[in-house]
């Protein structure tokens, strides 16, 4: 018979008005119904929630998590590796704040006062502010915060849809660069940097080709950006940094 709604919401920690609200908007219609006409759960609804609450937890918007959910395409191996890669960097930036909130406390309780160096050095160059949207927005940062939120707030599951595929069609084509032992340098490596820098100025904000080679530093350094981009191929990141400062001087000349 499955499981009502009210079992769900418990087995998955959220409410039920939350599971309405993802049937409401065909993201988790239920397998089936009761004789009475209620809401029931089966095992693959149950599978598609928990990949659901995955996205979710890494930022992704509910019309986003829609888009790559129902991607005929998709195969579910490929989500939990995306998931997997991402989760695995988010837990080691959160593993590092836990042993620096322990560092905190045991000098709190020691009489010890921590230099300022010491208090933020688990921090690093990581502005909060500016990298508050940086799972949502997979290519770009948010120093133009405002323009990238008015832009991503109008799309609808079409305009993520069209997005993921310009982002897939773009990986795929770096990758065969890469496996080709492309150069960062050559042309067809500054095209999909171009590329790339064009998809940001249109789906999120203008991005000059300054600003894209400030990005640039930021995939590499960044662990989330850094396992986005090396999910797509390994050395990804730290390629297509030097792919985006050779298309920068293009740019220039």
């Amino acid at each position: 018979m499955g499981y009502s709604v009210g079992q769900v919401a418990g087995f998955a920690g959220v409410t039920v008005r939350t599971l309405h609200h993802y049937d409401a908007i065909g993201l988790l219609s239920p397998g089936g119904r009761s004789t009475a006409g209620h809401r029931r759960y089966d095992d693959a609804d149950l599978d598609r929630l928990q990949q659901i609450l995955f996205y979710r937890e890494l930022g992704f918007p509910l019309e986003e998590v829609a888009v790559l959910l129902d991607d005929p395409h998709a195969d579910p191996q490929e989500h939990l590796r995306r998931q997997h890669t991402l989760l695995t960097a988010r837990i080691g930036e959160l593993r590092r704040m836990a042993a620096a909130v322990e560092h905190a406390m045991e000098a709190k309780k020691m009489g010890i006062n921590l230099t300022p160096e010491e208090k933020f050095e688990v921090f690093g160059e990581k502005d909060p502010e500016r990298y508050a949207e940086e799972t949502a927005l997979r290519w770009g940062g948010s120093h133009s915060h405002q323009q990238a939120q008015e832009r991503a707030a109008g799309y609808g599951k079409e305009e993520w849809q069209r997005m993921k595929d310009e982002v897939d069609a773009w990986g795929a084509a770096y990758a065969a660069l890469m496996g080709e032992g492309g150069d960062p340098g050559s042309e067809a490596a500054m095209d999909l940097a171009e590329a790339h820098r064009r998809h940001l100025t249109t789906w999120f904000f203008d991005c000059h080709p300054r600003t894209h080679v400030e990005l640039a530093e930021m995939y590499v350094a960044d662990e989330n950006f850094h396992a986005f981009y090396e999910s797509i191929h390994p050395g990804l990141p730290e390629h297509l940094r030097e792919a985006i400062r050779a298309n920068a001087a293009r740019q220039a000349a």
